[in-house]
């Protein structure tokens, strides 16, 4: 029988956690921009701010683990799943500050789906992150993840087909396919965090 050692120290599970929560607030927050009469230039601080808050966790984490002598699985997975949990804040804050900045009032038909798509996948992904400690039922979680994000190819499809179906000048479409990417974008980071607690889950099992 193999026995396995972890470290006392749960303090990498309560970091996890607390990134993932912060993806749940930027996905709020970018939902909130499609709202009628919403100070978006009010809406993109509180994005900066949620963003610089996502990357004070991310760096506690990094210097967590490399002043940590146990760690509680793989570094290189600690950094892995820091890393993507990261990109997706980062696209997201990008998502919104293009909208900002390209004064965009007008979206696609399928774009508020694509943006739930992205909520629900946030969510899943902070109730899930506890999980970690014990690494149980969490086949789920990445299972369910993996579903989304087939749903949200079928959205991405269907709004580039929009977009370019003649109804839109070129600036438009241009603008508005930068958004479209950066939301396609944090959608496909989740999955690859999905992939991440895959692996780990694989590994420690």
């Amino acid at each position: 029988m193999r026995f396995r050692i972890r470290p006392v120290e749960t303090t990498f599970y309560d970091l996890f956690s607390e990134s993932a929560s912060h993806l749940v607030a930027g996905s709020d927050l970018l939902a909130g921009i499609l709202a009628d009469g919403v100070d978006r230039e009010a809406l993109a601080d509180q994005m900066r701010e949620a963003e610089h808050q996502a990357d004070e966790t991310t760096h506690r984490i990094v210097r967590l683990v490399n002043s940590t002598f146990v760690t509680p699985f793989d570094r290189e997975d600690i950094y892995s799943l820091a890393s993507a949990l990261d990109d997706v804040m980062d696209f997201m804050e990008e998502a919104v500050d293009s909208i900002v900045l390209y004064d965009v009032s007008e979206f696609p038909p399928h774009f508020a789906d694509q943006l739930d798509v992205l909520q629900r996948a946030s969510r899943l992904t902070a109730d899930s992150m506890p999980r970690l400690r014990t690494m149980k039922n969490l086949d789920e979680y990445w299972i369910e993840i993996n579903r989304l994000e087939n749903e949200g190819d079928r959205n991405h499809r269907r709004i580039l087909a929009h977009l370019f179906g003649g109804s839109y000048k070129a600036m438009q479409v241009l603008k508005m396919k930068d958004i479209v990417e950066s939301v396609e974008q944090a959608i496909d980071a989740l999955e690859t965090v999905a992939n991440i607690v895959e692996q780990i889950a694989v590994k420690e099992s």
